[in-house]
């Protein structure tokens, strides 16, 4: 073997090893990150329980418990995402304000959407206020009656994402205002009508969201995001990672 050839082998086995290590201080990049945020939402979570607990008659809504279209789960307080035949369960529960939420998100969301399209899975949406109660504010709640209404108009999957992409600062209280919430309802098509409108501005599901909200204090949950796959807090795995999750549901799938 010529030199100029023992030169090329080795050049291309150096370049197949330095993308090896970039793919996997990538991951490890996106496990730390999602882990680390979830611990800010944790702690939060465990510094102002005193709070919350204070707070927890001031600036509710009142009058009847109003369930979006098609929830369902105890006291329809789930709002499902993909086919109700899929063997695998992804239960979610979230808070638009959570910047681990956020993270899990931008981490997950391509093979959540993929795997609910195919028809492999269903994920069970549960809405919480954990930041509005840690940092003051009514974004949380109002951003989860927004995206709500966005299921009254069967466009929930859509402005759920968009509220994660578009998520301003944890300590900035953007989501309270109504017309940020219709702002943003203008890049999901067919959502900005007066209907949907109407049930933002209104809090058509606000007492709804308080329930929600209530059911995740009382439901013994460390923090947001929790998200269970058919019963097992994989959140808390933190060797899980959007491939190891699509293998599983596969598995599950195939039976």
């Amino acid at each position: 073997m010529s030199e100029k050839n023992r030169e090329g082998k080795r050049t291309a086995r150096e370049r197949l090893a330095e993308e090896r290590a970039k793919q996997k201080t990538a991951d490890k990049r996106r496990r730390v990150l999602i882990v680390g945020a979830s611990v800010v939402c944790v702690l939060g979570l465990a510094a102002v329980i005193g709070v919350i607990a204070a707070n927890s008659g001031k600036d509710k809504a009142s009058g009847p418990v109003v369930a979006p279209s098609g929830a369902n789960g105890q006291d329809s307080l789930a709002v499902p995402v993909g086919q109700e035949g899929a063997r695998s369960t992804l239960v979610v529960w979230e808070d638009f304000r959570c910047p681990a939420c956020k993270a899990f998100e931008a981490a997950y969301r391509p093979t959540i959407h993929e795997l609910t399209g195919s028809g492999k899975l269903k994920v069970e949406y549960h809405l919480a206020t954990i930041i509005d109660g840690n940092m003051g504010g009514t974004g949380s709640r109002n951003a989860a009656n927004a995206a709500a209404c966005a299921q009254d108009a069967g466009k929930f999957p859509a402005y759920h994402d968009v509220l994660y992409e578009n998520q301003p600062e944890e300590t900035s209280d953007d989501y309270a205002e109504n017309a940020k919430l219709l702002e943003l309802a203008k890049k999901v098509d067919g959502l900005d009508t007066p209907a949907f409108r109407t049930c933002v501005e209104k809090g058509t599901h606000n007492t709804w969201v308080d329930k929600s909200a209530a059911a995740f204090r009382n439901g013994g949950f460390s923090g947001t995001p929790t998200v269970l796959l058919d019963g097992k807090n994989i959140y808390q795995d933190r060797t899980m990672t959007p491939a190891k999750l699509k293998q599983q549901v596969e598995a599950a799938a195939k039976g």
